[in-house]
């Protein structure tokens, strides 16, 4: 079991989701906290779609940023932050479907450094989630007063 340095890590990341503007935005939800893995969701509608008619992939892109990072932020000290060092993406199937599911879990959390992994999955009505895309990121440990925040 993965251990965190705040007892109070759900409390945070929920106040941390509701200052998520570009979150909201994409309409993506949180829908499972736990230390070391976070869960959510979309429901994908036509602003959420390219050209072709998949998830676009700047959205299941953002939406494993969000569940990798919030991952990472359930292990950090109190009063810490976290934010993305490096995220790559792999896309492994077209998005189309109702909903968009993403679950991200840490690998390994350091002091400065976490190393996680997210996975975005499509679902269909009367069918298994399918896999349509795997993140590996790198996420970086924001100690107070390492940067300011826009007021």
């Amino acid at each position: 079991m993965i251990k965190t340095f705040n007892p109070d890590f759900k409390q945070d990341i929920r106040e941390k989701l509701a200052r998520q503007g570009f979150m909201k935005l994409t309409g993506f939800n949180i829908t499972k906290i736990e230390v070391g893995s976070i869960e959510g969701e979309l429901t994908m509608e036509d602003q959420h779609l390219q050209q072709m008619g998949f998830a676009h992939g700047g959205l299941i892109a953002t939406v494993a940023d969000i569940v990798a990072g919030f991952a990472a932020a359930s292990l950090v000290p109190k009063g810490h932050s976290v934010v993305t060092a490096e995220l790559k993406v792999s896309y492994l199937n077209p998005g189309v479907g109702e909903k968009l599911w993403a679950k991200g879990y840490v690998i390994k959390s350091g002091r400065r450094l976490s190393f996680c992994e997210a996975e975005v999955y499509v679902i269909k009505e009367d069918h298994e989630p399918l896999l349509i895309a795997k993140a590996t990121t790198t996420m970086a440990t924001i100690t107070p007063g390492d940067i300011k925040r826009r007021d």
